[in-house]
């Protein structure tokens, strides 16, 4: 049984019944095809240890070594260990010489216990921590020093961004608030009828949107449409080795690239939010005064007296801290992407996954702080 040459009837390498035997020259790697029926060869073989015989074997060169060390990795990802056996002193010096197998074979397959697998998810949560750390003091020294020094970035990238990132979002923030600002007053009108109270839907509108779901649900959906952009940008900036031609240029990618997106968000997130809130009542009060009998001036009024500086205030603090998180989220993410595209759509919905998350968070601890 073995593998033959084309035009040859000398088979390249015989399947034993304690090993397999290589025949043939290593030099320039071996015939065609060597590899692939060695791996084939391994892969059936039913033992889990195998044994390749080389004592046949009289030239190898680095080709030849590649070869080998490339059926060890194969082997190895298949459940197999490979031995090399019978080689003379001239291709065991080749060996040693050209031989550098994958950092996962000379470890070995042990499988780690849990304390080391505890232990290592412990390291790596704070080394983890500590980058984006790092980013965010960065981010923050860069932003404040990009106040009174204009150079480091492109001129009008601050501009930029904030059209980018608070023009172009208006349509979908306003068209989710609207329909908020209206299903909220739908679901509360039903209770409050009972009681008599309809006109304190007003009350519960006004400030649920600007206290709440204004500055929430303006931070999901730019965490899912600026957040994305930004970190697939920055991600496949890091892939094309752009972000390497900015250090060799002498160019702080995080102030040439992050620092310009923070400002434009934190200059927009806040208009927006009270833009949401704003049209989100208005939805509210459209329902309001055609199915539940309310007088316009009645619910203005009702809405006003209610709208207290608490309100507003803990609404735009939540829109600027909700703001910066997507923007370092995103930008963490990015910086961190290994692999080619599939790399840049892993770090893409991690970031927005990571984005919703941190904005989630940070509500409710907001929430706490200002209402407690």
């Amino acid at each position: 049984m073995g593998w033959f040459k084309k035009k040859s009837a000398a088979p390249a390498f015989t399947i034993g019944d304690s090993a397999i035997q290589i025949s043939v020259s290593l030099r320039g790697g071996g015939p065609p095809m060597l590899l692939e029926g060695l791996i084939k060869a391994v892969k059936a073989w039913r033992e889990q240890k195998v044994l390749i015989d080389l004592a046949a074997v009289k030239e190898i060169d680095s080709l030849g070594v590649s070869l080998l060390s490339e059926l060890l990795v194969r082997g190895h990802l298949a459940g197999k260990d490979i031995d090399y056996i019978n080689s003379s002193s001239t291709v065991e010096r080749s060996i040693s010489a050209y031989f550098y197998p994958a950092p996962e074979i000379r470890l070995g397959r042990e499988t780690p216990k849990k304390i080391e697998k505890i232990g290592g998810g412990f390291i790596e949560f704070i080394d983890t921590l500590g980058d984006f750390l790092y980013l965010v003091s960065e981010t923050l020294y860069w932003s404040i020093v990009a106040l009174w020094r204009g150079d480091g970035h492109r001129k009008g990238a601050i501009t930029a961004q904030a059209l980018q990132i608070g023009v172009g979002a208006l349509p979908i923030v306003g068209t989710i608030s609207f329909l908020i600002g209206i299903v909220l007053v739908l679901q509360s009108s039903g209770i409050l009828r009972q009681f008599g109270a309809a006109i304190f839907i007003a009350d519960g509108l006004v400030v649920a949107m600007f206290a709440e779901m204004g500055p929430l649900m303006t931070a999901i959906l730019l965490a899912g449409r600026s957040g994305a952009a930004i970190a697939a940008e920055i991600s496949t900036m890091n892939v094309t080795e752009e972000i390497d031609a900015l250090r060799t240029m002498a160019l702080n990618p995080i102030r040439y690239i992050v620092v310009p997106k923070v400002w434009g968000i934190l200059l927009t997130v806040p208009l927006l939010a009270i833009i949401a809130s704003v049209i989100g009542v208005f939805g509210g009060f459209l329902i309001a005064v055609s199915t539940m009998d309310l007088a316009p001036q009645a619910f203005l009024n009702q809405a006003a007296k209610a709208l207290a500086f608490k309100d507003m205030l803990s609404g735009f603090v939540k829109s600027l801290v909700f703001a910066f998180l997507i923007v370092i989220l995103a930008a963490f993410f990015g910086l961190r992407v290994k692999g080619g595209p599939e790399g840049v759509g892993r770090a893409t919905t991690a970031a927005v996954v990571a984005a919703i998350f941190a904005v989630i968070v940070a509500d409710a601890a907001i929430g706490l702080m200002f209402y407690l």
